[in-house]
């Protein structure tokens, strides 16, 4: 299948070969779809808290959490040239522009042109927006009144203006204040200073960028970090990493062969957000917090879900207590354990694992190695929100391939849209995974977990895109909070919808909760 520069392609990007042969196998066999047993809900699942439950919580997080090392995980990769779709398609479309406008005035719907436009000064960029034209000699004013839209929209998107459609998402101004306003990743910033501070006083902070953005973020935080430093008299410990190249994965043609361009390379695409993976097995912290770049609130809204990252927080730190207290016990090895029926309940109540129908039936040997293997793993707390028809993956019992059941987060391209049963389970989940999770990556002794050891290599994706006209395939990785976290010790905890707000097109930044 390959030629020598192509041996020499795959050895510069740091892929093995038996990764591409196993890669081209996937595209041949398929994957198989997730076996759904039944929604997680609450009570079922999902666990849900009082009021008087998470105020002890919180005041668990707020003095156990000092003494490890917290670390805030971004991944701040995606450009945000698809926020302003509607945008791109109002400065292409090449109708004459009284056509133009007729199409304009026809839709006035949320996300359409109409309200981008009705609203523009409704938007944290507009005073950029409104200074770049002045330096350009043109009043938006006027052009505004004279319906010269597509000016206003090619000075915001293209690089002779303020060149948003390029930039990534946490580069772009999201919220106005009073005497400042911010961009996405200066929200991170504060919320950050909010509830990932230990005893030194460090708040620490990881994101994920693409390597054309690097500088670009190094520089705004060199710009903006003192100031949030003074404000919330915090020290930051800020770090980049990008996606690796050993990450990408290989296309094919629609006969699963290797998909070639004209000068016979091979075309390699990126492996989604599961590659993402490698990059937090790189983190050296005891607790990671995940949420994504684009899932923000003004300092307004900031309240609620910093008490709900606490939450989730001070659970992870209570179970993660018992586990390794527990695991102390087991590593002992000893035959007579008199604690091992506790542990057996614990395993199976409080952390979701099931025990298999002839666990009574085993030897305390059988007992121990079993409570050993499946309580020595990485822990994750996923916050779960109410389902209102938001898109998105939801949380599940999910059958695997060795017939045991636990809870996975599940996207709906996992599901077998033909199987009416398992569509019927898709459609009655009561929540949605809004990616708001904390993670424990160390273990009983302090160490880290090599998180490769608990990926699910069967749940990657794969998709048919195209290529200088050709088809091809696509594969993705299995995804950061799915596959890649398939065989985690997996809590879901209801979280208010508050805490779930992303920007995936420039009007949400119109939306009440991203307003002042």
């Amino acid at each position: 299948m390959f030629i020598n520069k192509n041996f020499e392609q795959i050895q510069s990007k740091g892929i093995e070969i038996q990764a591409i042969n196993q890669q081209i196998n996937n595209f041949k066999k398929g994957f198989p779809c997730a076996d759904l047993v039944k929604p997680a809900t609450p009570g079922d699942g999902i666990l849900t808290f009082s009021k008087d439950s998470i105020e002890k919580i919180v005041k668990f997080y707020e003095y156990n959490s000092k003494n490890v090392r917290v670390i805030k995980f971004v991944p701040a990769s995606g450009a945000a040239s698809r926020m302003f779709k509607s945008l791109f398609s109002f400065l292409e479309n090449n109708n004459d522009y009284d056509e133009k406008l007729k199409k304009f005035h026809s839709d006035k719907s949320f996300n359409s042109v109409y309200n981008f436009i009705n609203r523009i000064k409704d938007f944290a960029f507009y005073n950029d927006l409104k200074a770049i034209l002045s330096d350009a000699g043109i009043n938006i004013e006027e052009k505004l009144a004279n319906k010269k839209y597509d000016v206003i929209i090619d000075y915001l998107l293209n690089e002779k203006g303020l060149d948003y459609g390029k930039l990534p998402k946490g580069l772009l101004l999201f919220h106005r204040y009073i005497d400042h306003n911010r961009m996405a990743f200066e929200e991170h910033l504060v919320e950050a200073a909010k509830y990932g501070t230990v005893k030194n006083g460090k708040a620490a902070i990881h994101f994920t960028v693409s390597p054309e953005h690097l500088k670009k973020f190094k520089d705004q935080i060199d710009l903006t970090a003192e100031k949030y430093e003074k404000q919330y008299d915090v020290s930051y410990d800020i770090s980049f990493s990008v996606q690796k190249p050993s990450t990408d994965t290989i296309a094919v043609d629609m006969n699963n062969k290797p998909f070639r361009e004209a000068d016979g390379s091979l075309l390699f695409r990126p492996g989604g957000h599961g590659a993402l993976i490698e990059n937090l097995n790189d983190l050296e912290g005891d607790i990671v917090f995940i949420k994504n770049i684009d899932n923000i609130v003004p300092d307004r809204l900031k309240s609620e879900t910093t008490v709900y990252k606490k939450v989730i927080g001070g659970l992870l730190l209570k179970l993660q207590q018992q586990i390794f207290e527990y695991l102390k016990l087991l590593d002992k090895n000893e035959r007579e354990n008199t604690k091992l029926k506790e542990i057996a309940e614990f395993t199976q109540s409080e952390l979701n694992i099931k025990l298999p129908s002839d666990f009574k039936n085993l030897k305390s040997s059988g007992k121990i190695k079993f409570l050993f293997e499946h309580l020595n793993r990485p822990i994750r707390i996923c916050g779960m929100v109410k389902n209102e028809g938001e898109p998105g993956g939801g949380p599940f019992w999910v059958k695997n391939s060795k017939g045991e059941v636990s809870l996975q987060i599940v996207e709906s391209s996992q599901i077998d849209q033909g199987n009416t049963g398992q569509k019927a389970i898709l459609q009655s989940a009561t929540h949605f995974n809004p990616v708001d999770l904390v993670c424990g990556v160390k273990n009983y002794k302090g160490e880290p977990f090599d998180l490769h050891q608990f990926i699910d290599y069967e749940t990657g994706f794969i998709s048919i895109k195209s290529k200088d006209g050709k088809n091809l395939k696509a594969q993705e990785l299995p995804g950061l909070w799915n596959g890649a976290m398939a065989n985690w010790i997996t809590i879901f905890v209801e979280v208010p919808v508050i805490t779930f707000n992303p920007v995936k097109t420039v009007n949400d930044l119109l939306r009440e909760q991203h307003q002042p």
